[in-house]
């Protein structure tokens, strides 16, 4: 196997870090706008791997990603850029007759009238729209193959499969006890994409209404998370589990909730209200007289720290899972399928902050599977759309295994 990956940030050079370990593949390019990261991100492999490239290109160029592809007889594409890029790479891996793998699917547009009841162009669409243009090609689109979604979605699979005659509800759940020492507010993810899921109108499904949206940071619960987290309050944000495992998996009703805290909520509400979440360009007054075009929602992200280089500040866990609820053997069975990693093992074992590890250690397990072809198929398909046990075994393996925990379901 032969990949190109474009996006040498926080999770394409954790990407690497974890790939360099594994033996699957023949070479790998690492591509980035900024040929410098892109040079780190090799670099921070250890070294002397011939198996490692790196080079530069625009993830808006689609002929210059696709003469990249063809230029290292790349079979696969690999997407660690942010949801804005999306398509355009997307596209360019269709053109380049090549496999495709995303950890964030195309973006959404609210309801033009409704836009807190009711979807408008959901996360993916764009790409679905495009699945039988994949199929006939032969080639695999693996969207959404991250932790969250990703990992959530081989979760619901997983437990759907081996341990529920019927279910009620999938519900991922994501929370962390993380603390960085020297700032009052920083990211751990990227700011862009953060700002996109959690303002937006979350979407939920249910059988008998289908997908549906509700206000940003609705239906609060407190979740209780494992491995020492403890409760975490969690609101309902706009994520890709809850567009792509309908698709497959029968439930009543599917939810995402993420644990954000009051501090951070407040901070988003207020970008919002200042209009700073906005992507359109705004003239400002440039430096020397003149005046520039900047998006409010890029110099938010200019002025925060870099989620990449703030491991060695990070204290604390993080952890990704899937709650889900139905009937096993006529009785009523919950459980929390989950995945937790600690910032100091991430830190130590691979020089990389534990959101981002945890991210990027899914894709490289989908190729490896995918290179063996334990996983295979075409078309425009999510990560439940595969037999979910090579995938766990194979994390476990890779040394971050995932647990479950069988909880009391609530009487009713």
């Amino acid at each position: 196997m032969r990949i190109l990956l474009v996006g040498a940030g926080g999770v394409g050079t954790a990407i690497t870090r974890v790939a360099a370990r594994r033996d699957f593949f023949e070479h790998l390019v690492v591509a980035d706008r900024d040929p410098a990261r892109a040079d780190r991100a090799v670099a921070g492999t250890g070294g002397g791997d011939p198996r490692f490239t790196a080079a530069t290109v625009d993830a808006t160029d689609r002929r210059a990603v696709g003469e990249l592809l063809r230029a290292h007889r790349c079979d696969v594409l690999l997407n660690a850029t942010d949801p804005r890029f999306v398509m355009p790479l997307f596209e360019a891996a269709l053109d380049g007759r090549a496999h495709y793998l995303d950890m964030a699917m195309s973006l959404s547009s609210p309801h033009p009238t409704s836009p807190w009841s009711e979807c408008g162009v959901k996360l993916g669409d764009a790409q679905f729209a495009r699945h039988a243009d994949w199929r006939q090609a032969g080639l695999l689109a693996l969207v959404g193959m991250g932790v969250e979604p990703g990992l959530s979605d081989v979760f619901a699979r997983y437990a759907s499969d081996e341990l529920f005659d019927t279910v009620d509800e999938i519900a991922v759940r994501d929370g962390a006890d993380l603390r960085i020492d020297g700032y009052t507010f920083a990211p751990t993810f990227s700011i862009w994409t953060t700002i996109e899921e959690c303002l937006n109108p979350p979407v939920v499904w249910e059988r008998d209404r289908g997908w549906f949206t509700t206000e940003p940071f609705s239906e609060p619960e407190v979740f209780d998370f494992p491995e020492g987290i403890g409760p975490v309050e969690c609101v309902n944000v706009e994520h890709e589990e809850v567009l792509l495992v309908p698709r497959r998996l029968d439930a009543r009703r599917v939810t995402f909730k993420y644990g954000l805290g009051a501090e951070f909520t407040d901070v988003l509400r207020t970008l919002h209200t200042l209009g700073l979440d906005r992507t359109d360009p705004v003239e400002v007054t440039a430096a020397g007289g003149g005046t520039a075009r900047v998006s409010p929602r890029d110099v938010v992200a200019a002025c925060l720290p870099d989620p990449a280089l703030l491991g060695d500040r990070m204290r604390g866990r993080t952890c990704a899972g899937t709650r889900v609820t139905g009937l096993r053997d006529g009785r009523r069975r919950e459980v929390y399928l989950y995945h937790v990693v600690d910032n100091a093992w991430s830190m130590r074992e691979y020089g990389s902050q534990a959101v981002l590890w945890q991210t990027a250690i899914n894709p490289v397990v989908a190729l490896e599977l995918l290179a063996h072809g334990v996983w295979s198929g075409s078309g425009v398909l999510g990560p439940e759309a595969f037999p979910p046990i090579p995938f766990l075994d194979l994390l476990g393996e890779y040394g971050s295994p995932w647990a479950m925990r069988e909880d009391v379901p609530a009487a009713g």
